[in-house]
C-alpha cells in the first residue's frame, strides 16, 4: 500500500473515530437531560422556532455573531445533511433537537431575553417550553 492511500485510510479513520465520540457525547447529553430537549416539544414548535430564528437573524439590533449564528442553524435545519441519518431511532431526531437547544441557549443569552419575548410568533406556553428546551426555563 503507497503512502498516500495509508493517509488516505488514516484520515478517514479518523474521521468515523470522530463521529462515533460525537454520537456517544450526543446519546450521553440526551439521556443526562431527558426532560430538556424533547423531540416532540421541538417538532410541535417548529414552524415557531424557524420563525423566531429568522426574525432574530434579521433583527439590526441583535449582535452580527449572534445573527451568523442563527443562520448557520436555520441553514444546518434546512440541509439535508445531519450529524445523525433521521432513521437512526432516538438519536436519529435527538442531534437536531440538541443542535437547536444549544443554539437557542446561546442566542438568547447573547440577544437578550427581551429580544426574544419580542420576535416570539407562538403562545406563552410555547414560549416556556422554547425556554425549557434551551435549558432556561
Amino acid at each position: 500500500m503507497t503512502p498516500f492511500w495509508q493517509i488516505v485510510l488514516a484520515v478517514l479513520a479518523g474521521l468515523v473515530l470522530l463521529w462515533a465520540i460525537l454520537v456517544l457525547v450526543l446519546w450521553a447529553e440526551q439521556r443526562r437531560h431527558p426532560r430538556g430537549a424533547s423531540v416532540r416539544d421541538l417538532l410541535r414548535l417548529a414552524p415557531d422556532v424557524v420563525r423566531l430564528l429568522n426574525r432574530l437573524a434579521s433583527d439590526r439590533s441583535v449582535s452580527i455573531r449572534v445573527r451568523i449564528w442563527l443562520g448557520v442553524l436555520l441553514v444546518y435545519l434546512v440541509s439535508p445533511i445531519d450529524l445523525i441519518p433521521d432513521f437512526i431511532p432516538v438519536l436519529g431526531y435527538a442531534d437536531d433537537a440538541l443542535v437547536v437547544a444549544i443554539a437557542l441557549r446561546f442566542a438568547i443569552r447573547h440577544a437578550g431575553r427581551e429580544s426574544v419575548d419580542e420576535h416570539w410568533p407562538g403562545t406563552p406556553d410555547g414560549l416556556a417550553a422554547v425556554l425549557r428546551l434551551a435549558g432556561l426555563g
